[in-house]
């Protein structure tokens, strides 16, 4: 459980976390009286663990007063220059900063999303050790990044540099709550911004904390602020004219409701959204090595991520070897999964008990395909180690052959460890079936053909497409989709330098320009234009 503690966002408004139960996990931010003590209750919302349903923590709402403070707070010090004018060597040296203390606090973050998320803790651990990564890259760049002269025409000297957009809103998912959250915030950082983080109601304590380690390790204040709430919170900030950016990663619904929003105020607008990645095996995979990368793109999460490899497209040669092992593999995975926290676990749940029944409901409605393995929540006693799956939103991994390329669980995303599997022969035959799809984030080619493997991963319309390898990820390659799965990229240069100026100085003596740029002179013929 967790320990007693209170986040302050920036400003003066608090957005607290109070447990209901006491553990080991020490407070680590003093609680503080809201500023206002006559104002009314605030709302607030419960965040549960989904592997035995007790209560972690209740979380205060971000009303819509505290939005609008927020966002007039994030633009003042964006104006002031503390931040966003700081010389980028400054700004460097507190994202270092705070990459270290994330470093040092690693294990204890990983506790807190296996808590919040359910996901198993050996996972976590793997996951989070690379986030220092994303912050170290970011302040590197600063140091390392450079403008340029453009070879613009005439006597005219033009300089591109990168200048700060100002306040940039971020909606942060459940899946991977701290690692998405740093994803989007390091690179904003870097870039002089002001940051606004409204993180998923299942699993916001982990943004709230890294936001307050962030002015301890040299943040100022007001330069990085979290507010926890709803979708309603989510278009308060969408809405607000002074945010210049949004930054989400969500559904493919949830995207078009807030892009809609966003363009109407004519910001710039990011979306990593939905996926169903498709997994291509031909008929010369490395078997062993294909069916080791499948069920780490399949399950990894439980299956909840937006690149997660939910279509098997496999050739029909190799079907007979490849499905066999994989369901070795696969029935492997659930035999391992007990207690998230427990190291040895392979697999933990999905995120609740609503979502867990959304999965099951997709299963018994799909009108074609055999279930293989799986299909059913899990119930009764681990034989990993005897903990009780009852009491938690724990779903199997799953395997359904021979799947209707118009069926829901082929064409929808279901969020969940379920994978369908369908056959192929030719080589067109697979691009199709791995382009039948309404979304292109994510997409793994598994060949030891050299010429096969460029033309098909180029063929597939998948942001990221991967070959003998799935759900690979780093800070300097860009990350984002195609079709449904959303507009812009996360990740390397060009998401630190997603807003330019360009400055065009005539260095001309001032005789030759008074003839040379007389565009209305008498004898104007053959004046330049522009």
């Amino acid at each position: 459980m967790l320990g007693s503690k209170s986040m302050r966002s920036r400003h003066g408004i608090v957005l607290a976390t109070r447990p209901l139960h006491r553990s080991s996990y020490s407070p680590v931010v003093p609680a503080v009286p809201f500023p206002n003590p006559q104002a009314q209750r605030r709302e607030q919302f419960t965040v549960s663990n989904p592997a035995n349903g007790q209560q972690l923590c209740v979380v205060e709402v971000a009303s819509e007063s505290d939005v609008k403070q927020t966002v007039a707070g994030a633009q003042s010090i964006f104006q002031a220059g503390t931040w966003s004018r700081a010389p980028a060597i400054e700004r460097s040296k507190a994202l270092s900063r705070l990459a270290r203390a994330l470093e040092e606090r690693i294990p204890e973050f990983a506790e807190i999303e296996s808590l919040q998320t359910g996901r198993a803790i050996r996972e976590m651990k793997a996951q989070l050790t690379r986030l220092p990564e994303w912050i170290d890259y970011y302040a590197a760049l600063l140091r390392t990044s450079q403008g340029f002269v453009a070879p613009t025409q005439g006597k005219l000297l033009n300089y591109v540099q990168r200048v700060p957009l100002g306040v940039v809103a971020q909606i942060t998912p459940f899946n991977h709550p701290l690692l998405i959250a740093v994803k989007k915030i390091a690179p904003a950082l870097a870039a002089g911004n002001s940051v606004i983080v409204k993180p998923s109601e299942l699993a916001p304590i982990s943004v709230l904390e890294f936001a307050s380690m962030a002015e301890r390790a040299g943040v100022p204040s007001g330069v990085l602020s979290v507010l926890p709430g709803f979708g309603a919170t989510a278009q308060l900030l969408a809405q607000n004219p002074l945010v210049r950016k949004v930054d989400v990663t969500a559904g493919t619904q949830t995207g078009r409701l807030l892009g809609s929003t966003v363009g109407h105020n004519l910001a710039m607008f990011t979306a990593e959204l939905g996926g169903k990645a498709p997994i291509v095996l031909f008929e010369d995979a490395d078997i062993p090595s294909a069916v080791n990368g499948a069920a780490f793109a399949a399950f990894v999460a439980s299956g909840q991520t937006c690149v997660s490899g939910t279509r098997l497209i496999v050739h029909e040669d190799i079907w007979d070897t490849f499905m066999p092992l994989f369901l070795k593999k696969t029935e492997s995975i659930r035999r391992r999964m007990g207690n998230p926290s427990n190291p040895k676990s392979t697999m933990g749940t999905v995120i609740s008990e609503r979502h867990l029944v959304r999965i099951q409901a997709m299963l018994e409605s799909s009108r074609s395909g055999a279930v293989l393995t799986g299909g059913q929540r899990l119930a009764g006693k681990s034989d990993l180690d005897g903990f009780d799956f009852d009491g938690g939103s724990f779903f199997p991994p799953t395997v359904i052959a021979d799947i209707a390329t118009s069926d829901p669980l082929w064409q929808e995303e279901i969020f969940g460890p379920v994978v369908v599997a369908k056959r192929f022969s030719t080589e067109d035959e697979a691009v199709a079936l791995a382009n039948d799809s309404k979304y292109g984030l994510g997409a793994s080619v598994w060949t030891q053909n050299l010429s096969r493997a460029h033309r098909v991963s180029t063929a597939i319309d998948a942001g990221i497409c991967w070959v003998n390898s799935a759900h690979r990820n780093d800070p300097s390659s860009p990350w984002g989709g195609m079709k449904e799965s959303g507009i812009g990229r996360e990740n390397g240069i060009e998401t630190f330098e997603s807003c330019n100026k360009s400055t065009i100085i005539n260095v001309a003596p001032p005789a030759e320009s008074r003839t040379a740029d007389d565009w209305f002179a008498e004898e104007a013929e053959g004046k330049r234009y522009g």
